[in-house]
């Protein structure tokens, strides 16, 4: 018979070869086609081949390529020889798709889904890729948005953990970029999604009162404040207005912010009762709670404002060199501006009046006795100023006066014929009382500071 000396077939051929590639040669006794022999080419995955003489070649194209990780790794079709249509032998071929590294790893969509994580957790989340020609895959984060809250300590796991707290009233989403990596190809190809993370609210922060003054920048943490109300004797039955104010006090998880209610944890006389929504204990855990310190001032009651001695004060300053200097009167004395209180038998002096200057002036400052402070570096001869508004205010009482006051700059010249030579004594107590205020300012500003 023409169709003996053949044979099975087994071969190989690498996916994504073209169309024509040379499979296997075919070892029966005669061409095909010669002397009735005819060669046919069927089975399962047949298609994929045609013949050319006595070879198979690969019969692939440009809209059909061949993909192992679509067919699989083997293609399988058989050879049957005729005679004369009468079917002489039949042979198995069985070829192998070599793997090529053609395909990039890809995420698994169930693992990179937006999600939630509570603020306390330590492992947070697991994604997962897989890599069709099978390659290993290594995980890693890109340093960019928020990459330094979290870590992987195993590259191949996909497993990522926190490196650092994560605190919800600071940040409550946070994003970064996983990449995923083939690691043991010499491509090394990889892609990489974006995963958003948001933060769920736990109870672990302490309720504070309002207004927050943190207690530096870097320190988030609220210093309770201290509220302040005014009464006199007669006041009864009335609603106290607090300063800062109103009394008010906020959860400190903002996202649970759960309610609160106020009491008083001290009151030994019984002379005060506060609505439950005015000083706090939080209602679902009440071992968290803030405490903030209310003053109430009893005050004499007050039937008089305070009144200036005069509506206009007069007064001289001499220009000179100095850095500051005291405003005096033509009589040849410090001018002080002065009020009087007739609710005070004290001859009338109210020691809660405060003075200031409205609008404040560059050139000139008033201290608490009423006396004026020139700048005098700043001041030119022969200069006029008047100053609207002297204010004294009472601190208790909120009451106001004003008042103001007309300066002349005078030059060293016109003073002396003014006046003749300045007391020396009066020079001295000048001098001592501006060198007292500027010591006075030092100190008050270091102990604050």
């Amino acid at each position: 018979s023409l169709c003996t000396a053949g044979s099975n077939i087994f071969a190989s051929v690498r996916e994504n070869s073209p169309v024509g590639q040379f499979i296997s040669h075919i070892s029966i006794r005669s061409d095909p086609g010669a002397n009735t022999v005819r060669l046919c080419l069927t089975g399962p995955n047949a298609n994929w081949f045609y013949l050319e003489g006595r070879t198979i070649r690969l019969n692939s194209s440009a809209s059909r390529v061949l993909d192992r990780e679509v067919l699989g790794p083997f293609l399988i079709a058989e050879l049957t020889c005729y005679e004369d249509d009468i079917k002489q032998s039949h042979y198995r071929i069985l070829v192998e798709i070599l793997n090529e590294n053609d395909n990039k790893p890809k995420f698994l969509e169930e693992t990179i889904q937006p999600f939630s994580i509570s603020e306390v957790n330590s492992v947070v989340f697991t994604v997962k890729a897989v890599d069709s020609d099978g390659d290993m895959i290594s995980y890693f984060i890109d340093q960019s948005s928020d990459a330094w809250f979290f870590r992987i300590d195993l590259p191949n796991s996909g497993k990522v953990v926190l490196s650092k707290p994560l605190d919800y009233e600071s940040r409550t989403r946070l994003q970064i970029i996983m990449w995923a990596q083939e690691s043991n190809t010499e491509e090394k190809f990889n892609i990489s999604t974006v995963l958003t993370i948001d933060i769920e609210d736990v109870d672990d922060q302490y309720p504070h009162f309002l207004p927050c003054t943190p207690v530096s920048p870097r320190v988030p943490i609220c210093m309770n404040p201290t509220y302040t109300a005014n009464i006199t004797g007669k006041q009864q039955d009335s609603v106290l207005e607090f300063s800062p104010g109103p009394i008010r006090a906020r959860d400190g998880d903002r996202g649970i912010n759960a309610p609160l209610m106020y009491t008083i944890l001290s009151d030994n006389h019984g002379r005060f009762v506060m609505d439950n929504r005015t000083g706090e204990i939080q209602v679902e855990d009440r071992l968290k709670y803030s405490v903030a310190t209310v003053v109430v001032r009893v005050l004499s009651e007050n039937s008089f404002p305070p009144v200036f001695n005069a509506t206009t004060f007069k007064g001289f300053i001499i220009q000179s060199s100095s850095p500051a200097s005291i405003v005096s009167t033509y009589g040849n004395q410090v001018l002080q501006v002065q009020v009087s209180d007739q609710d005070f038998s004290d001859q009338g002096v109210n020691p809660n009046i405060r003075f200031l200057l409205h609008p404040p002036s560059r050139l000139y400052q008033v201290t608490q006795e009423g006396v004026l402070i020139a700048r005098t570096d700043q001041l030119r001869a022969f200069d006029r100023h008047i100053l609207q508004q002297v204010v004294a205010r009472d601190e208790e009482s909120g009451e106001e006066a004003s008042a103001s006051v007309d300066i002349e700059v005078l030059q060293r010249g016109q003073a002396q014929q003014l006046f003749g030579d300045v007391d020396s004594r009066l020079a001295g107590g000048i001098a001592a009382l501006i060198l007292l205020m500027f010591l006075s300012a030092f100190l008050f500003l270091l102990l604050r500071f």
